[in-house]
């Protein structure tokens, strides 16, 4: 038999990592005319490829041949080994929001949340004279991309409980 979170798959963590972008993006939007206000974003592949166990969303797997072959940390690899994982690190550029502007660490996140180590600082293109690095018509497109993806995963989870009333209703 199979669980409703494996039914369900990776949708419902999406679904919880697109609304704690909505409110870090709101925030930014928020605080448009903030002095000294640093824009921030969720860096929502890496979080979602973590939530899902894929480890980083740039890792490749090295195939081991022979003992002498290096593993990813430059360390001879052992004769008993027959893989390891290389971590392929640095921070991600906006490609999630179309943006051009890339994205730095950031400290931790809403108390509560898991997230906080993906939520990162955005450079900008453009910064102002005050400090402020919101960039506004940056923030509504990033928002409004944002808010189709998170209708969008609704919509298919709804889609999916849906079937399972269905599936569940027929077989009574």
């Amino acid at each position: 038999m199979q669980s409703l979170d494996s039914y369900l798959g990776i949708h419902t963590t999406a679904l919880a990592l697109e609304a704690r972008r909505t409110d870090v993006l709101a925030a930014n939007l928020a605080n448009v005319d903030t002095p000294n206000y640093k824009a921030r974003d969720l860096d929502f592949k890496a979080a979602l490829a973590a939530a899902s166990g894929q480890g980083s969303p740039g890792a490749l797997a090295l195939a081991i041949t022979n003992a002498a072959d290096l593993t990813s940390a430059g360390a001879p690899a052992l004769a008993a080994a027959t893989d390891t994982t290389g971590a392929a690190s640095g921070d991600a550029a906006a490609a999630s929001t179309g943006a051009a502007a890339a994205v730095t660490s950031a400290g931790a996140g809403a108390a509560g949340d898991n997230y906080g180590s993906f939520l990162k600082y955005r450079v900008p293109l453009a910064p102002s004279l005050d400090g402020n690095t919101v960039d506004e018509q940056l923030e509504e497109s990033a928002f409004a991309a944002n808010s189709v993806r998170y209708q969008a995963s609704l919509t298919f989870l709804n889609t999916k409980l849906r079937d399972l009333m269905t599936a569940i209703s027929s077989s009574s």
